[in-house]
């Protein structure tokens, strides 16, 4: 019954597209309705909202602004960055060196293989360098990747989230 979407012509391709941004521009407007109702008990405050243009590293300390950013990722597509940017972080903090070897190879099926579903953007030489990391993995297998990853998000899709109507209705929701 599932076929495969390249059967499908190109404007009904264009026309999922757009389903798919503004269906997550609505969970987006469900999240941040979810969060102003929070607000008590998470004091999520404006001061703390402007803390996330000082950085990048600010937004992320933040779990609303993680949120936040995740959905503007959505938005764009390009969610992968943050979940690759996750699971690294998750894998860098396991303890149980045997669950290492398991995390490592999902991690990689998953997002630095070719052809991956959620494949990130990295030069063929980081993809090497991990690919020879995971021959005996550690905590610090994905560092680089990990790295590379958080630089361009940093460099190029956080500058436009704070630019986002995302972000300046935050930012807005406490003046109002």
């Amino acid at each position: 019954m599932c076929r495969s979407l390249e059967h499908l012509p190109i404007t009904c391709l264009e026309r999922a597209k757009e389903l798919k941004a503004r269906f997550g521009n609505f969970l987006l407007k469900q999240e941040l309705n979810i969060m102003g109702h929070s607000q008590k008990t998470d004091k999520l405050t404006l001061e703390n909202r402007q803390k996330w243009s000082q950085s990048f590293h600010e937004l992320l300390l933040h779990k609303e602004g993680l949120c936040a950013f995740t959905a503007f990722l959505s938005s764009e597509f390009s969610e992968e960055n943050i979940t690759f940017y996750l699971a690294c972080e998750d894998y860098r903090n396991t303890k149980n060196s045997s669950k290492l070897c398991c995390k490592a190879k999902k991690i990689y099926e998953e997002f630095i293989c070719s052809d991956s579903p959620r494949e990130v953007n990295l030069d063929h030489e980081t993809k090497t360098i991990t690919l020879k990391n995971m021959e005996q993995p550690n905590q610090s297998c994905f560092t680089l990747a990990q790295s590379k990853i958080y630089t361009l998000m940093e460099k190029d899709c956080y500058p436009r989230f704070l630019k986002s109507t995302v972000y300046q209705e935050l930012i807005t929701q406490h003046l109002g």
